[in-house]
C-alpha cells in the first residue's frame, strides 16, 4: 500500500502512476482507517478546537484527498474503469460523510466549543464553527432514527443520480457526430475549425489542401459545435447540429429526463425533512443572498433594464438577415448564432478567425501572468517537467511573492479532449493553505481545466476571444485559492466562501480582457508576430456590448428556471420541469426555444454539479465583480502606481480573506461600501 499513489498522497501527487485499481484499493483501506479514527474520536475527544476540530480534520484528510483526486481523474481521463471505481466507492463515501455529519456527540461538542471558547478563538475559527454546526444540522444530526434512515437513503441516491446525469451528458456529447464529405458543406467554416474536425488535417495542420479535402466530423463538443453554428453556410447542417445539441441526453439509455424528476423530488424531500419549505430555501441558507425573494428581485431588476434593448436587438438582427438574403419571417434557433456573427462582422468589421490569430495560447498565458504580477506583486514561473502530470498537455507552474518566497503552485490542462474529458472549464483545489502542527505552512495548490481549441500541426492553439476570457475566469478562481492568507484549512482559499460570492474573483479577472494595455500584451499574430492593432482593439471594445441584452437575458432565463425548479416545482400550473423552462423562456429567453428543446437534460450545473438553486450566483457575483473592477477604473487603468495600490488592496481582501470572513464584509473592506448594480449595467451598455 505504501507504493499506492492514492494512499496518503504526498504534497505533489504522482499522477503518472494513478490507476483505477490503485484508487479502489487505497480508498478501501482509507475508509477503514478513517472509520477507526472516528471511533477513537467519538470515545475520547476533548471538546476543544485542537481536541476535536483539528483532530477531525486529521482523521478525514487522507480519505478526502484520495476521493478528490479520483474524481479529478474521472473528469479529465474518463473511461469505464474510472467510472466503475467512482460509482462503487460513492455509497461508502456518502455513508462516511453522513456518519460524521450526523454524529450527535461531535455536534454537541461543536456547540460547546462555540459557547465556551469564544474568547480564545479567532473570528475565523468562530465562523468555521458556525458553518460546522450548520453543516451538521443540514446532514440530519437532529433527525430521529427513522427520519435519518430515509434521509440517508436519499443522499445515497442523489449521489448516484448526479454522477449518472453528468456521465450521460458526456456520453451523449461524444456519441453524436455529423460527417461532412462535400467541399460545399464546409463553406464559411474557419480554417481552424476545418483543422480540428479533419483527422487528416490534425497531423498536417499547415497543408491547406488537406483542410479543404475533408471529410469533417462535426461533434457536440462546444469547441466544435459553437463555431460551426456561427459560421457554417449550410443551413440544413446547422439545423441538424442545433437539434442534436438541444436534445442532447434526452432519449434512449442516456435519457436524463427521469433523473431530473428524481433529483428534484429527492432534493425537495431532503430539504423538507430538515425543516425547510423547499430545496431553494435550504440552498440559500448557506449563501450570501438571503432568500428566494431577493433572487427574484435581482432577476427582475436586471431584466427590466435589459428588455427594451433586447427588443431592439432582435428586430435589428432580423432586419439585417433579411437584407442579406434571409427569406423567412422569423429566425430559427439554428439561424441566430450564424446571423449574429454576420451582423457583428458587418458592424465592427472583424471576424472571430481573424481575431484568434492574434491570440496564440503561449502568448496569452504570458500576458495573463504579466498582468497578475503587475497588479498583485507576485511572480509566476513555469516548472514543466518538475512534477508528474496526468496528460502530456498539462503544464505546471509555481507562484512566489514579492520577496521570491514560495506561495503556491498550480497545474493547467488547457485543451479539449471530448472523448475522455468533461466539457466546460473549472478550477479545483489540490492542496489548501494550512498551518501544520509543527508551525510550518502547507502551501495551496490548484488545477485549472479548460476545453479550448487544440494545437494543429506545428501551430499553437489559437484562442477565440471567448476562450481567452474563460482562461482569465478560471485563473481568477485559482488566484483566490492561492493568494489566501488564512491558515485554517476549513476557511482557506475558496473553502467556506459562500457559493454566490465564489465567482467574484473569477469574473473580476475577465474584465481585464477589455483593457487595452492588457489585451495588447496578450497578443502576437501567429504569422507576423505583431501585437493587436489599435484599430482592431477599438472594434473589440465597440463590439463588447453587441447583443449584451440578449446575453443578460439568457443568463437570467437559466437562473430563473433553476430557482423555480427548486423553489416552486411541482405545482398545478407546471406538470413537468420542461413546463417551468417553457414559462421562463417566454419571460426571459432572448429567442423562442424549439418545441422539442430538452436543454435541461444537459444542464449539468444544476443537476450534476453544485449549482442547484444557485445558478443566480453567476449574475450576483457579476454585480460584485463589476463593482470591484470599477475601483480600478476609478484609480485610472493607466496609472501604474494607483493600479498597484488598488491591486494590493484587492489581494489583501477578496483574494486573501477566503471563507474566514463574511463575503459582504470582505467586499466592504475592499470597496468601502456595499455593492451596486450600476457598474454591471454600465459595463453591459444597459445604463
Amino acid at each position: 500500500m505504501m507504493n499506492n499513489p492514492f494512499y496518503k498522497i504526498p504534497y505533489y501527487p504522482e499522477f503518472d502512476k494513478m490507476t483505477p485499481e490503485a484508487a479502489e484499493n487505497a480508498l478501501t483501506k482509507l475508509l477503514q482507517e478513517s472509520h477507526a479514527a472516528i471511533d477513537k474520536l467519538e470515545s475520547e475527544h476533548q471538546p476543544t478546537w485542537n481536541g476535536l476540530i483539528c483532530a477531525l480534520h486529521e482523521a478525514e484528510k487522507d480519505l478526502y484527498d484520495a476521493w478528490g483526486l479520483l474524481n479529478h481523474m474521472l473528469s479529465v481521463l474518463n473511461n469505464d474503469e474510472w467510472r466503475r471505481v467512482q460509482e462503487s466507492m460513492m455509497p461508502n463515501m456518502i455513508q462516511f460523510m453522513l456518519r460524521v455529519g450526523q454524529n450527535k456527540g461531535f455536534y454537541e461538542s461543536y456547540c460547546n466549543i462555540r459557547h465556551n471558547e469564544t474568547q480564545a478563538l479567532s473570528s475565523i475559527q468562530l465562523r468555521i464553527l458556525d458553518k460546522m454546526i450548520q453543516s451538521a444540522e443540514h446532514a440530519g444530526v437532529a433527525l430521529n432514527p427513522e427520519q435519518q434512515e430515509d434521509f440517508n437513503a436519499i443522499q445515497m441516491e442523489l449521489g448516484q443520480l448526479s454522477s449518472k446525469f453528468s456521465n450521460n451528458v458526456l456520453d451523449a456529447t461524444k456519441t453524436y457526430s455529423l460527417l461532412l464529405t462535400e467541399k460545399a458543406d464546409s463553406n464559411g467554416l474557419p480554417r481552424d475549425l476545418l483543422a480540428i474536425t479533419s483527422d487528416a488535417a490534425k497531423s498536417d495542420g499547415n497543408n491547406d489542401a488537406t483542410l479543404e479535402n475533408g471529410p469533417w466530423k462535426i461533434t457536440l463538443d462546444y469547441a466544435v459545435c459553437g463555431p460551426f453554428l456561427k459560421h457554417s453556410r449550410n443551413r440544413a447542417a446547422r439545423e441538424k447540429v442545433y437539434r442534436a445539441s438541444a436534445t442532447k441526453a434526452s432519449s434512449g439509455e442516456l435519457d436524463n429526463n427521469p433523473l431530473i424528476d428524481k433529483i428534484l423530488d429527492y432534493k425537495r424531500r431532503s430539504a423538507q425533512t430538515l425543516g425547510y419549505t423547499n430545496a431553494a430555501e435550504l440552498s440559500l441558507s448557506t449563501k450570501m443572498t438571503e432568500n428566494v425573494q431577493a433572487v427574484y428581485a435581482l432577476t427582475e431588476g436586471l431584466a427590466d433594464a435589459s428588455r427594451p434593448t433586447l427588443g431592439i436587438e432582435r428586430k435589428q438582427l432580423l432586419t439585417f438577415a433579411k437584407n442579406n438574403g434571409f427569406n423567412e419571417e422569423q429566425l430559427q434557433p439554428w439561424d441566430t448564432a450564424y446571423w449574429s456573427e454576420r451582423q457583428r462582422e458587418h458592424l465592427y468589421d472583424y471576424n472571430e478567425e481573424e481575431l484568434s490569430r492574434y491570440f496564440p495560447f503561449p502568448k496569452v498565458l504570458e500576458g495573463m501572468f504579466n498582468l497578475t504580477e503587475r497588479i498583485f506583486d507576485i511572480k509566476i514561473s513555469a516548472a514543466d517537467g518538475e512534477m508528474p502530470v496526468w496528460h502530456n498537455d498539462v503544464r505546471f507552474f509555481k507562484v512566489s511573492d514579492e520577496n521570491n518566497q514560495p506561495m503556491a503552485c498550480f497545474y493547467l490542462d488547457p485543451y479539449s479532449r471530448p472523448e475522455t474529458k468533461r466539457g466546460g472549464a473549472w478550477m479545483n483545489e489540490f492542496r489548501t493553505r494550512e498551518k501544520r502542527a509543527d508551525g510550518s505552512i502547507k502551501l495551496p495548490m490548484a488545477v485549472l481545466v479548460c476545453n479550448q481549441s487544440i494545437p494543429v500541426g506545428e501551430n499553437p492553439s489559437l484562442m477565440r476571444f471567448g476562450e481567452v476570457t474563460t482562461l482569465f475566469h478560471e485563473f481568477g478562481h485559482a488566484l483566490q485559492h492561492m493568494l489566501t492568507t488564512v491558515d485554517d484549512p476549513q476557511a482557506s482559499g475558496i473553502n467556506g466562501v459562500e457559493w454566490d460570492a465564489v465567482e467574484i474573483a473569477s469574473q473580476f479577472m475577465e474584465n481585464w480582457c477589455y483593457d487595452k494595455k492588457t489585451l495588447k500584451s496578450l497578443s502576437s499574430h501567429v504569422d507576423t508576430k505583431e501585437q493587436l492593432p489599435d484599430q482592431l482593439f477599438a472594434k473589440i471594445i465597440n463590439a463588447k456590448n453587441y447583443l449584451s441584452a440578449s446575453a443578460m437575458m439568457r443568463q437570467l432565463f437559466l437562473g430563473a428556471t433553476d430557482m423555480d425548479l427548486y423553489s416552486q416545482y411541482p405545482n398545478p400550473k407546471w406538470a413537468t420541469p420542461n413546463a417551468v423552462k417553457e414559462e421562463n423562456a417566454k419571460k426571459y429567453s432572448p429567442a423562442p426555444l424549439l418545441a422539442e428543446d430538452q436543454f435541461l437534460c444537459s444542464f449539468s450545473h444544476i443537476f450534476g454539479g453544485g449549482y442547484g438553486a444557485g445558478y443566480f450566483s453567476y449574475k450576483w457575483s457579476e454585480v460584485l465583480s463589476a463593482d470591484a473592477f470599477a475601483a480600478f477604473e476609478e484609480a485610472g487603468l493607466d496609472n501604474t502606481t494607483a493600479i498597484k495600490e488598488t491591486g494590493l488592496r484587492l489581494r489583501r481582501t477578496i483574494m486573501a480573506m477566503g471563507g474566514g470572513t463574511p463575503p459582504m464584509n470582505v467586499f466592504k473592506a475592499f470597496r468601502g461600501r456595499e455593492p451596486s448594480t450600476a457598474a454591471l449595467l454600465r459595463h453591459s451598455g444597459l445604463a
